[in-house]
């Protein structure tokens, strides 16, 4: 069938079925369209909705981003992961402002700043101002794979170009932003990777997956490898106060700009660390049960210890690199989730 005829059921489905309200939805400005976008990649709608309000109500302009700092961006992220994103916006929007007194509507500007890729660029295009621009996120790409039958893991160049020559040739030019959000619908709420609901779908009268029984096939899963296992020992350091010690990580890498617990490569070294930064050691640490988290590239083992430094320290004083964080006070800025679940367990302050 030609690509007009499967726009046209994607789009009649979605007049019937599609979302409609959701938050950013509902004043689909440049602005609020492209947090939405950065906010869903690799997360759900359903989490997303109170990160957006939070944000939205903190930021509501790209003035106001850009003239935030980068701590509380990050509190507003912690919690919904892949902070680079966070990191990317907020200097994404410095960029906009300097360099064009906006969030350019142009495919070139927008891909030039931080974290916006060309699906990102192109949602921001046609559902913002409603031009010709073609989106390929996740949810299109399964989409577009089972009904074509597009073989290949979509992570390679050559399957990549295959899906962005679909994506293009099946999008409306005259109905791009109802076309885009149609296609994400149709793969967030029907063609989902698990149990595709294929009896409801519009364009499944020409599906290759359903037709050759293989939707559990496309796309292709992303070649498995063993994950590298690495090892640390977070040190909740509190004082008699009540407070434990915070330091800011590095701006780049993992958990970027942070504020996380010290670390030690091991047991052996937590004392030298302990009196490094607050000049005593604890008279004694006491092991919580690890914690293990998975990141992209690597598999990180948390080893918690627990220790108490008598005299007291100056609690809430906040300098470049560490705090005295206690409970009340306002969080320093983002922390890691992990960082977050020890601090509200019962041996946080």
């Amino acid at each position: 069938m030609p690509a007009n005829s499967f726009s046209r059921r994607v789009l009649a489905w979605w007049r019937r079925h599609g979302r409609k309200d959701l938050p950013w939805q509902r004043r689909p400005d440049p602005y609020r369209v492209w947090v939405s976008e950065i906010m869903l990649q690799q997360t759900q709608v359903g989490t997303v909705i109170g990160y957006f309000d939070r944000f939205m109500e903190r930021f509501p302009t790209l003035e106001r981003l850009a003239a935030g700092s980068e701590d509380e961006v990050l509190e507003l992220w912690t919690g919904l992961g892949y902070y680079a994103r966070a990191r990317n916006l907020h200097r994404a929007a410095r960029l906009a402002l300097e360099r064009h007194g906006c969030l350019p509507p142009d495919l070139d500007a927008l891909t030039a700043l931080p974290g916006i890729g060309r699906s990102t660029a192109g949602a921001i295009l046609a559902l913002a101002h409603g031009e010709p621009a073609t989106i390929l996120d996740g949810n299109v790409k399964r989409v577009l794979a089972r009904h074509a039958g597009v073989d290949g893991w979509p992570g390679t160049p050559a399957v990549m170009r295959r899906l962005w020559a679909l994506a293009e040739g099946r999008t409306p030019p005259r109905q791009a932003g109802p076309y885009a959000q149609a296609m994400m619908d149709l793969g967030a709420t029907l063609c989902t990777r698990a149990s595709p609901g294929c009896a409801a779908c519009p364009v499944a009268g020409d599906c290759v997956a359903l037709r050759e029984g293989r939707q559990t096939d496309w796309p292709a899963p992303k070649p498995r490898k063993s994950l590298p296992e690495r090892q640390t020992w977070m040190l909740l350091l509190h004082d008699d106060q009540g407070a434990v010690l915070l330091q800011r990580r590095p701006p780049s890498g993992v958990w970027g700009g942070l504020w996380s617990l010290p670390e030690a490569a091991g047991t052996a070294e937590a004392d030298t660390l302990a009196r490094a930064l607050v000049g005593r050691s604890p008279t004694q640490w006491r092991a919580l049960e690890p914690i293990r988290h998975t990141f992209t590239h690597f598999r990180l083992h948390i080893h918690p210890l627990v220790g108490r430094v008598h005299g007291p320290a100056t609690a809430g004083v906040k300098d470049a690199v560490q705090v005295w964080y206690k409970p009340g006070q306002p969080p320093p800025g983002g922390m890691p989730a992990p960082v977050v679940s020890l601090l509200d367990g019962p041996d946080g302050p």
